[in-house]
């Protein structure tokens, strides 16, 4: 039975990555990390905080569709395609199949994701040149160039010569070279000295990564539920419709919840997206995010993440793919 599912769930994750669309995707984002600096410096407050405000964003909506169009990938193309009858009359026990989509999807947001995250700490790193007399930052710009032209020439070597595919290669090597450029940023400074208290890198982006991450996972297990009965279409519509009412689910539901049973049915039902954007917390010095913060945070995914899936599971049971 492991065997099955490991096997759907590796073979879910090379299929995503290997999609045109996921590396678009991805391509868009990292441009809008670059240019995030030049949008943010025209504002009358401080830029710096607009610039991590509007790269939690991009992160955030960026990974939200990777998991849309991979769920609709997994799921719904198989089910049109009738390819999901090869694999299920193996035979295959659904919730097998489904649990190895889900965590197939969920491999190739976390790769997209950790991608992003690097992206976004080296824009942070760099910051706004607020100031005529400022310069940018060479570790961080030469860092870049190298993690996202190298791995584009390796990887063409490796197309032309030994026929690799294009497009999960060099996200791979670009997640390689990510690393090892956030590496050495952590430790060097903008004037090209070893100097880690100055390397800009702040807890606060990484746990505000986290957070959002978790609810992906949610918006996740989401799209799958959704995939099992719609269309791309439909999938991408209801799964925006849902990021958009977990978003102002506690005005639209947790103050009425109290007084009126369709609101408290509405506040179980719609998970409260705002937990996890943490915005707000940008703009003021004082505060922080804790690690019990963050637990209980997950426990909340978690949960929300399970039901949806468990949902999924029984929505594809009674599901005609024959």
């Amino acid at each position: 039975m492991f065997f099955k599912f490991f096997a759907i769930t590796k073979n879910t994750f090379v299929e995503i990555i290997r999609q045109p669309v996921y590396a678009v995707i991805i391509a868009a984002a990292v441009f809008l990390f670059f240019i995030n600096p030049s949008l943010t410096m025209y504002t009358m407050d401080d830029d710096n905080k607009l610039l991590r405000e509007l790269g939690l964003s991009t992160l955030f909506i960026a990974g939200l569709f990777i998991s849309i169009f991979a769920a609709s990938a997994a799921i719904t193309e198989e089910i049109e395609s009738k390819t999901i009858i090869t694999t299920l009359s193996k035979p295959v026990p659904r919730f097998i199949f489904m649990l190895g989509k889900f965590f197939g999807v969920i491999g190739a947001l976390l790769l997209a994701h950790y991608i992003f995250t690097i992206a976004l700490l080296m824009s942070i790193r760099h910051g706004v040149l607020t100031n005529a007399s400022d310069t940018h930052d060479m570790t961080v710009m030469l860092c870049a160039g190298v993690t996202i032209i190298l791995p584009i020439v390796i990887t063409t070597f490796l197309n032309y010569f030994y026929d690799f595919k294009f497009t999960s290669t060099a996200i791979i090597f670009i997640s390689i070279f990510a690393t090892i450029s956030i590496a050495f940023l952590a430790f060097i400074d903008n004037e090209w000295k070893y100097n880690p208290a100055g390397n800009k890198i702040a807890a606060f982006d990484i746990y505000a990564s986290i957070l959002l991450l978790i609810a992906l996972f949610v918006l996740t297990a989401a799209a799958i539920m959704f995939s099992t009965r719609f269309n791309v279409l439909v999938t991408l519509s209801s799964c925006i419709g849902l990021f958009l009412l977990g978003l102002v689910s506690d005005y639209i539901f947790g103050r009425l919840a109290d007084a009126h049973l369709w609101a408290k049915i509405g506040k179980i039902i719609v998970p409260s997206l705002q937990v996890f954007w943490i915005s707000d917390a940008i703009y003021e010095e004082s505060a922080t995010i804790t690690n019990g913060y963050i637990v209980s945070c997950g426990i909340y995914g978690l949960f929300y993440t399970a039901a949806f899936i468990l949902l999924a599971v029984a929505l594809f049971e009674r599901k005609q793919v024959g």
